[in-house]
């Protein structure tokens, strides 16, 4: 009965977001925190899984002005999770295919996001320099997944360079974002799903940074976000 009852509240829940988020994006075209707005709702969702969400924000990430924000992907929940500190003008890099699903899709362009064909690498490797264009314009921050996509339970995926070329090319530092484990904790069925802590470390500096550094910088991101995610993880196992 309970699991009935999240799905209709869920269903209902993204069709009232959608469109109330489309009308409110339309009339505010010109504003860099759309992505912002849209996500502070979703990140009211969580409890309606069950889900005690907490977040963690480095003093030093909390000022930086612009930046490429990095974090781990899971799972759908990230949506709901994530979002938690989710900085003002910020904007997610995503696959093209998100445009096609339903109500979200729509939403998800509308809102500012920026779409890629990850499965043209010529033209994804273009998309990242008109990003960097449109972060230099824009005074804008990105918002990207190195993994490319759900870990869904695999691992860490191996993180891609997109990202990191980004940061070097915008001279922008990365700020990594870490989310504990969710996979398989999330039983519809059950009212209380536990605690998820979602950190934001210090910003990474790319400060004279070049493309030859681009592999270097992204291992030790890689390396950094390992480790944060499993002081988390043995912080809840713990708790």
């Amino acid at each position: 009965m309970l699991f009935v009852l999240r799905i209709l509240l869920l269903f209902l829940l993204i069709v009232v977001v959608t469109l109330c988020g489309i009308v409110f994006c339309l009339f505010t075209l010109g504003s860099n925190n759309r992505v912002y707005h849209i996500g502070r709702v979703f990140s009211k969702v969580a409890p309606l899984f069950g889900l005690s969400v907490e977040g963690r924000v480095a003093p030093s990430a909390s000022h930086s002005p612009q930046a490429v924000y990095v974090a781990n992907h899971q799972n759908n929940f990230d949506l709901f999770t994530l979002a938690k500190v989710l900085p003002k003008g910020v904007v997610t890099v995503g696959k093209s295919s998100l445009l096609w699903i339903p109500f979200f899709g729509a939403l998800y362009w509308v809102s500012g996001n920026i779409l890629i064909n990850r499965d043209n690498r010529k033209k994804a490797i273009a998309t990242i320099d008109q990003v960097v264009t449109k972060m230099k314009k824009d005074t804008l921050s990105i918002w990207m997944f190195p993994e490319g996509t759900r870990s869904r339970g695999r691992g860490w995926l191996p993180f891609k360079r997109g990202a990191f070329h980004a940061a070097v090319q915008a001279g922008v530092p990365i700020v990594p974002i870490v989310c504990s484990n969710t996979h398989e904790q999330v039983h519809l069925n059950r009212l209380n799903n536990g605690k998820v802590i979602v950190e934001m470390l210090d910003p990474i500096d790319t400060t004279g940074l070049h493309e030859t550094d681009v592999v270097h910088l992204m291992k030790a991101c890689e390396q950094k976000m390992h480790e944060t995610k499993a002081r988390l993880d043995s912080e809840l196992t713990q708790s």
